[in-house]
């Protein structure tokens, strides 16, 4: 099973960007769509963005449309997401995933692995 590890996680003031990384343990990394999540404490798991295997489609949540941007590197085996003007709502631990499946999807149970999360914390 692929193994993912999130970085690029931390404190920005509001306004602020941050770019998240995750690196894949397995070849080739071009099997999976792959996902961002986020939970915010006592608060579901929502979706964030996802991208398809050869990084040709892309899906966005309506909260985070024109201010994050998902891409992905196949050659590093890495999954980025720009996250510009941040608000303090943005707030949570973001979590990267992914899914083997034909289509990208926004349904965290479809995806079979995921990192360990990273945290990000936006304030006012």
């Amino acid at each position: 099973q692929v193994q993912l590890v999130e970085s690029g996680g931390g404190l920005v003031q509001a306004g602020g960007s941050l770019r998240l990384s995750c690196a894949a343990s397995k070849r080739p990394f071009s099997m999976y769509n792959m996902g961002w999540f986020r939970q915010a404490p006592g608060k579901e798991r929502d979706f964030v963005a996802a991208i398809s295997r050869s990084g040709g489609g892309t899906h966005y949540a309506d909260s985070v449309k024109g201010r994050f941007t998902i891409s992905r590197d196949n050659a590093k085996n890495t999954v980025y997401m720009q996250m510009n003007s941040l608000k303090p709502e943005d707030t949570a631990v973001y979590y990267c995933a992914a899914d083997a499946s034909v289509l990208i999807t926004t349904n965290p149970s479809r995806y079979e692995a995921w990192g360990q999360g990273t945290q990000v914390t936006v304030s006012s």
